[in-house]
């Protein structure tokens, strides 16, 4: 976590009575103007605390830790060159989850143009805001599946399995823990599409992950899944 110092040119006093949200977003705004005055252990901060988090969306969206290592060093050169000119329309974790995702889906267009038979899933659901009708989902998450370790293996496994699209919406919600109104903001999509995407992604893993259960309700690893 980003600690405010007690005293210097960008020191907070903050309130114990705070909630860990208000109090989180007082340390970004605190962190922004660091960095935007170009303060060495701002970029320091910067990177210790949104390293880990980068790189575990990038990885969850695109599979692989060597393409998630590359878009990681992306994003922060963005938020580098372009720190002056945020002018705060977001929030600071807003802005880079957004970056990170843009980079991701770059990354992966990238590679889909250079590997043979593989379709970008992604461009499909570029603009689809008319396309996806309203859901209603009363019913649990397959995150609620996620009991044990080979459990969340084959839940990671499903993930990537799913349309890139309904990954990236899943992703933000159910692991990062963001509410409607910031995965519009990092995707750029209306709350109404971010809401659509949740539900039908996750039918999406309901039924892969019904695919890969026998009958007994045991699973079945495939070949080659990670242990």
């Amino acid at each position: 976590m980003f600690e405010v110092p007690v005293t210097g040119p960008y020191s907070l006093n903050i309130n114990a009575s705070l909630t860990p949200e208000q109090q989180a977003t007082l340390e970004d705004q605190a962190l922004l103007s660091a960095l935007q005055r170009a303060e060495p252990n701002a970029y320091e901060t910067l990177i210790r605390r949104f390293q880990s988090p980068v790189y575990n969306l990038a990885w969850r969206l695109l599979d692989d830790p060597a393409d998630a290592g590359d878009v990681v060093q992306e994003v922060f050169l963005k938020v580098f060159r372009n720190v002056d000119s945020f002018r705060g329309d977001s929030t600071l974790r807003t802005w880079i989850y957004r970056i990170a995702v843009n980079e991701s889906h770059n990354r992966r267009r990238w590679l889909f143009r250079h590997r043979k038979g593989e379709t970008a899933i992604d461009d499909l659901y570029s603009n689809d805001d008319n396309r996806e009708a309203p859901l209603v989902d009363t019913g649990d998450t397959p995150f609620d599946f996620t009991m044990n370790r080979e459990a969340q293996l084959l839940l990671e496994e499903a993930l990537t399995a799913i349309s890139p699209a309904f990954r990236a919406v899943l992703v933000l919600r159910e692991i990062e823990e963001m509410n409607y109104e910031e995965i519009a903001g990092v995707l750029d999509i209306s709350i109404g599409t971010v809401k659509s995407r949740i539900v039908r992604g996750r039918e999406a893993l309901r039924r892969y992950l019904s695919s890969r259960l026998n009958p007994a309700g045991s699973l079945q690893m495939v070949p080659g899944t990670v242990k």
